[in-house]
C-alpha cells in the first residue's frame, strides 16, 4: 500500500510539472521573443499565415485553427467516449518594428486541461526552444 501511495504521489507531481511547463511556455514567449529579428522568427515559427504592413512596422499572424485537445479522453465499451478535456485553437499575433519583435499576443479559445494558451504551444515552441532573450 505504501508503494502504491508513493507511486501515485509521484505520478501526480510529474503530471503537475508537465502541465505547468506546457501552459507557461506561451507566457514566457511573450517576453523571450522580444527583440528577435524577423528572419530568425520566420526560421523557427515558419511562414506566417497573414502579414499586415503598418506605417511603423508589420504584424505577422500564425493560425492554429484545428482543435487541440487536452490529455483526458475516457473510452468505454459500445463506443462510449467521455471527453473531459478542453479544446482550443490559437492565433499568435506578433508585431515587429524595424524588423524586430516588439509584441506577442494570442487570440482564440486556447484553453485546454493543460492550461491557458495551451493550444498556442505548437505555434511558438520551436522559437522558445531557441533561447532568445
Amino acid at each position: 500500500m505504501i508503494r502504491f501511495t508513493h507511486l501515485r504521489k509521484t505520478a501526480c507531481f510529474c503530471l503537475f510539472l508537465l502541465t505547468s511547463a506546457c501552459s507557461g511556455l506561451p507566457l514566457r514567449a511573450k517576453h523571450d521573443l522580444i527583440g528577435m529579428d524577423r528572419s530568425d522568427l520566420i526560421a523557427c515559427a515558419g511562414v506566417p499565415d497573414n502579414v499586415a504592413t503598418l506605417p511603423d512596422g508589420e504584424v505577422l499572424q500564425w493560425r492554429q485553427d484545428q482543435q487541440v485537445q487536452g490529455p483526458l479522453t475516457l473510452k468505454g465499451p459500445f463506443s462510449l467516449e467521455l471527453d473531459l478535456s478542453g479544446h482550443g485553437t490559437c492565433h499568435v499575433i506578433i508585431r515587429l518594428r524595424q524588423g524586430h519583435v516588439i509584441n506577442v499576443e494570442y487570440t482564440g479559445p486556447s484553453d485546454t486541461l493543460l492550461g491557458h494558451y495551451a493550444a498556442c504551444v505548437p505555434l511558438i515552441q520551436a522559437c522558445e526552444k531557441r533561447g532568445y532573450n
